[in-house]
């Protein structure tokens, strides 16, 4: 843990930072003994007026023994085949609910596996994501729903008793544990068990305006001091004294897409703990909120961040790699780049100077939000669900995938596998941070744009509120406590640790 005040970088920039401080039961009534018949000798009454049957001859009885051991045996056969192959010639049919890609993408994919595997056949639906964790859930619930189906990586534990977990030998076959980022990895697993597998990764990177930083004669920063000053170097008013041109999208909450994101990252590397808003996390809120309280690099009356950069009008922005795409497509001829995210020196001995210049070790922690794809406990057909997603998961339907992506837009999902993205998409400029980002990326329950109306969006709520305040100035003890009564309701009522 670093142990920083971000807030301080401001108030003493050069300077080493301090230490942290009832229904009634049924009743059947009685019922009169039937007389003895000439017809039943076998009868014979007792002194209680019941009468009991006489025995069954043998082969009754080994007929019945046998038909109650076959139905024993194509009950157990039913219980222990629930989800495998259907009968030779049977055409299985698997609903796959998937969010963000269109048809004409994945079908590119599933034309493929179905050719390899004629007995099954999958549908796949684009879902709207507004409210879609909602109606997932409530169809998982309800023992519907679909087959496959796209979640996000946080809500995993969520829906954990309603997904079947990835079978071994799938996990060893894809190597789940070791070619993939660690960050995945970590996230899919829980209680001993893996619950999805992912199509892809994405961290959360720096966008820069090329043109503005090279009127300042600025280099990429490495810190969030050196990130500070070029945003002051770069930002422009007009003679109201409005921003026209702002440095860095940095301090509000209305306008800035992914803030909770940039929040999460921020409280990750100066050691803090998001589930427990103590002083350091204060701190942490303070100094985001300086960026448009003091420096002035920023401020609530600009439109949202994704577009004031892709209008050329914002130095710094910070966002996952799909926004690369609405970018391109609003202002085909914006000079940008995309770089890592500034860190914190590993010293506090190390002024923030020397940090920036590089005479100083810097931490090493990213954020990562993602989208993984998972099978219903509900569904008839789990191992040939698992097989499609078996092949989805593996290099050579990801690859597949991020080819007839690419036919669409500039370049596919960022491949999830370290020696696939390492080895294929590396060349890429645009793709190079946000793959040298994710093995060390972290994330906390303060993900954007996954429209869950629950754990997230609740966190996300919690945390703009309390940042809100000390916009205003109306900041104090108060607000703390109810961010961490808000945290920890939503914490204990989703039931995470």
């Amino acid at each position: 843990m670093v142990g920083y005040y971000l807030y301080d970088i401001t108030m003493n920039q050069n300077q080493p930072l301090p230490d942290p401080v009832e229904i009634e039961p049924f009743v059947q009534p009685p019922v009169a003994p039937l007389p003895p018949t000439e017809d039943s000798p076998e009868e014979s009454k007792h002194a209680s007026g019941e009468f009991r049957r006489a025995p069954l001859p043998k082969p009754v009885l080994f007929l019945m023994g046998g038909l109650l051991l076959v139905g024993l045996f194509f009950g157990l056969f039913k219980f222990f085949t629930r989800g495998r192959s259907t009968a030779p010639g049977k055409e299985v049919e698997l609903t796959y609910w998937g969010l963000w890609e269109p048809n004409s993408v994945m079908n590119g994919v599933i034309v493929q596996f179905e050719a390899d595997h004629p007995g099954i056949k999958i549908k796949y639906e684009m879902r709207s994501p507004r409210g879609y964790k909602a109606k997932l859930q409530n169809a998982l619930n309800g023992g519907e729903g679909p087959d496959i189906f796209r979640l996000h990586h946080t809500w995993a534990p969520l829906l954990s008793k309603e997904m079947s977990p990835v079978p071994g030998p799938i996990k060893e076959k894809l190597g789940l544990e070791t070619n993939y980022f660690s960050v995945i990895t970590r996230a899919l697993q829980y209680q001993g068990c893996y619950y999805a597998l992912p199509l892809m990764t994405e961290t959360l990177a720096l966008y820069y305006n090329k043109d503005l930083l090279d009127q300042v004669g600025g280099k990429l920063p490495r810190t969030w001091w050196g990130l500070q000053k070029l945003a002051k170097q770069i930002t422009k008013t007009s003679a109201d004294d409005r921003i026209s041109t702002a440095g860095v999208a940095l301090g509000t909450t209305n306008n800035v897409d992914h803030f909770s994101d940039i929040i999460g990252l921020m409280i990750l590397q100066d050691g803090g703990n998001p589930a427990k808003p103590d002083e350091r996390v204060e701190n942490v809120l303070k100094y985001y909120t300086q960026f448009a309280t003091k420096d002035k690099v920023w401020d609530e009356t600009l439109p949202n961040s994704t577009l004031q950069f892709a209008a050329g009008k914002l130095g710094f922005y910070f966002a996952p790699s799909w926004r690369y795409h609405e970018i391109k497509a609003a202002n085909p001829g914006l000079n940008f780049g995309i770089s890592t995210v500034p860190q914190l020196p590993e010293s506090r001995e190390i002024d923030w100077e020397a940090a920036e210049a590089g005479e100083a070790e810097l931490t090493n922690i990213n954020w990562a939000s993602f989208w993984v794809e998972g099978v219903s406990v509900n569904s008839p057909y789990q191992e040939q669900a698992w097989e499609f997603l078996g092949y989805l998961a593996s290099a050579e339907g990801l690859g597949l995938f991020h080819q007839v992506a690419s036919q669409l837009r500039d370049f596919g999902e960022i491949y999830p596998l370290k020696s696939l993205a390492n080895n294929e998409l590396s060349a890429n400029p645009y793709l190079t941070p946000f793959i040298k980002q994710s093995e060390s990326a972290q994330w906390w329950y303060l993900c954007s744009f996954t429209h869950d109306d629950s754990l997230n969006d609740g966190m996300i709520k919690y945390y703009g509120d309390a940042i809100n305040e000390f916009s205003t100035g109306h900041g104090s003890t108060d607000t703390m406590e109810t961010l961490q009564s808000g945290v920890n309701q939503l914490l204990e009522r989703h039931r995470i640790n």
